[in-house]
């Protein structure tokens, strides 16, 4: 880009070059090398439409799963939290060895134990996460929760999210259960079954406020 000094005034395209006023002043600027139709056949640009392919693919997926618990994002405080949640759903994509680059997806990412990992390990502000202090067994008509014994809490909150990636679609349930002292598996219902992609967020509650949040 550039300046220019001319008593003729010029605004558009001559050849390669673009003339137009900015802030008071001529600019000229060549025109860009972008066409869109070699970016979508061309084989010079397959990498970029692989990392555009899926990053919007993350996007979508991080979309999904936030708008499931937004209440709890809000208590974050975490002006940073949606562009840090975005990275983690690029890492765990990252895991998926089940289709070749462009084509990964989220969902086979949290198939491995290591994409599990990552989501448990999101921390949401400053407000502690379990660090994998919990998990989600399967029963045979319900789920139970097992808290790690340093989980001081009197209420636990579990949204239980199937996700559809195909569709981008999503559907949750939440559930609040009171907690007797030193109780440490809670019963949930298991609301979509086994045959579906869930993941389940957990907020531990002491004296109406949350201490811990996160994915187990």
């Amino acid at each position: 880009m550039a300046t220019y000094e001319s008593f003729i005034k010029l605004n558009g395209a001559i050849g390669d070059l673009v003339f137009y006023n900015l802030n008071g002043k001529n600019i000229v600027r060549k025109k860009s090398g972008f066409n869109k139709t070699a970016y979508k056949k061309s084989p010079t640009y397959e990498k970029v439409r692989q990392n555009s392919s899926e990053f919007g693919h993350c996007s979508k997926v991080g979309k999904l799963i936030r708008s499931c618990i937004s209440k709890y994002i809000e208590l974050a405080e975490d002006a940073l939290l949606y562009q840090r949640f975005a990275k983690v759903m690029t890492e765990i994509k990252d895991l998926d060895s089940e289709h070749e680059k462009g084509k990964r997806t989220v969902k086979s990412g949290l198939k491995t134990s290591n994409g599990k990992i990552v989501l448990q390990n999101f921390q949401f502000g400053n407000i502690p996460c379990f660090h994998q202090e919990a998990q989600v067994l399967l029963g045979l008509w319900d789920k139970s929760l097992h808290l790690d014994k340093n989980t001081i809490a009197d209420e636990i909150m579990i949204v239980s999210i199937k996700i559809d990636f195909e569709n981008y679609l999503t559907e949750f349930f939440e559930e609040k259960i009171k907690l007797t002292e030193n109780q440490s598996d809670v019963v949930f219902e298991n609301h979509f079954g086994e045959e579906n992609m869930v993941i389940h967020f957990v907020a531990a509650k002491k004296n109406s406020q949350v201490i811990k949040m996160g994915f187990v």
